[in-house]
């Protein structure tokens, strides 16, 4: 059986360092999703519901920075998503500590939806600007987000 969300080419905004914080968000969605499939307990999803919670919130900082440096002209627009869904994980993550909903796969398809048309729709506009600033699509370099990424237990 593959995996709930693919990662695919199509998926790519074209930035290694963009494309890689996207493919560690899929990741974890996928392993949310696995969780559930196989009946894992109500605190192994919640922790990795807070990986994610917590990730994403690193992930949208990294690219509200960027759109900050570019002056991207969306950058309200897209904040204002960025906001739209931190503030539901959040809502979701006080519900299944408090024992009020457990995460099924209507969320997952959810999570899926919403990531997927994220990457594939808002972020490639503000990429595209970026790239058109000169930001360069591979640098060998690790960022401060992938220095970080590598220490988190994610």
């Amino acid at each position: 059986m593959g995996q709930f969300i693919e990662w695919s080419d199509a998926m790519s905004v074209g930035i290694d360092e963009i494309d890689n914080q996207h493919k560690l968000l899929v990741g974890m969605v996928n392993e949310m999703h696995e969780a559930i499939q196989s009946r894992q307990s109500a605190a192994v999803v919640g922790d990795i519901l807070t990986r994610l919670a917590d990730y994403t919130k690193v992930h949208f900082a990294a690219e509200e920075g960027l759109m900050r440096i570019i002056d991207y002209p969306g950058y309200q627009s897209h904040k204002a998503e960025h906001e739209e869904l931190i503030r539901g994980v959040l809502e979701l993550q006080q519900k299944v500590a408090a024992g009020k909903t457990t995460i099924g796969f209507e969320l997952m398809h959810f999570l899926k939806s919403w990531l997927t048309d994220h990457i594939m729709w808002s972020d490639l506009q503000y990429v595209e600007c970026l790239i058109d600033t000169g930001a360069k699509a591979r640098i060998t370099q690790k960022s401060w987000v992938g220095r970080l990424r590598d220490r988190l237990p994610i």
